[in-house]
């Protein structure tokens, strides 16, 4: 199918990883559905040129509006889904609230579920399609004070593995991008949800937090080997375009690294490998 017959909504569109794909699918010929949570965004990204809608992963209502009004402009066809959209709850397990974690599920996890399940009938219906979830390093690997981000990445890596799997057959291909560090507004969205959900004041990782606020307020690159988003775009074009889509795709050389190092390392040694990696949790 050529791409201009194509039609893609992606989530989190606002900035960051999801900008940079909605903008290059767009050059690229599809139809590109963005959304965002804002509807300033929403104004901002229509002035930029795409077709948006507004959608907040965490409402079930806004979520069935959102595909109600992507399928209006799409012909009630849908080639690709791209769920982009979220957050890192940082902090210690110990210091998570339960609203806190059920906070980080319901964008990175549910939301991301619901979406899926309200438009594979769409997709089943036209013969085809593709689903692509934005996951994480850290869906293969887990680091200190990122026990909520991880752990949503980790069931979104499981729950996805079961749905390619469900549907094989279908001509519905699933895949996931497994990014690592991009640039984005990623760190100030997380210190946000750190300063909202984490009590500092009275929890045995004050001097660890201390260390984790200033790299979340520290200007430019924190990581080494960061990439653009644009970094991003090269994989999903594959995942969407490909006869045979991979079922994962690793961005930048750190993932590259952990992937090989959690397969050929025993726990106790790969546990070495990321505390020196994440420098206890300060990096």
């Amino acid at each position: 199918m050529p791409t201009e017959h194509r039609a893609i909504l992606i989530t989190g569109c606002s900035s960051g990883i999801g900008h940079a794909c909605a903008h290059g699918l767009a050059r690229r010929g599809y139809q590109v559905v963005a959304s965002a949570r804002r509807a300033a965004d929403v104004a901002r990204l229509r002035e930029e040129g795409l077709q948006a809608v507004r959608l907040d992963v965490d409402d079930p209502a806004s979520i069935a509006e959102a595909v109600a009004a992507t399928l209006e402009q799409t012909g009630d066809r849908l080639w690709g889904l791209f769920n982009n959209a979220g957050f890192g709850q940082p902090g210690a397990v110990e210091d998570l609230t339960r609203e806190a974690l059920r906070g980080q599920m319901e964008t990175n996890l549910l939301g991301a579920h619901d979406l899926a399940c309200r438009l594979i009938p769409v997709m089943r219906r036209q013969g085809g399609g593709r689903i692509v979830q934005n996951s994480s390093l850290l869906g293969l690997v887990g680091l200190p004070y990122r026990g909520a981000y991880v752990a949503s990445k980790f069931a979104l890596e499981g729950l996805t593995d079961c749905l390619r799997q469900e549907l094989r057959g279908s001509g519905i291909h699933v895949a996931l991008i497994e990014p690592g560090p991009i640039t984005s507004r990623f760190r100030d969205n997380a210190y946000a949800m750190w300063r909202r959900h984490i009590d500092t004041s009275h929890s045995p990782h004050r001097r660890a937090y201390e260390a984790m606020e200033a790299r979340l307020l520290r200007e430019g690159p924190v990581q080494p080997f960061t990439l653009p988003p644009e970094a991003v775009l090269r994989h999903l074009i594959h995942a969407l375009e490909s006869p045979r889509p991979r079922p994962r795709y690793y961005v930048t050389l750190p993932t590259h690294l952990v992937g090989a190092a959690r397969r050929l390392l025993p726990t106790r040694g790969l546990d070495w490998l990321l505390h020196k990696i994440s420098r206890g949790g300060a990096g």
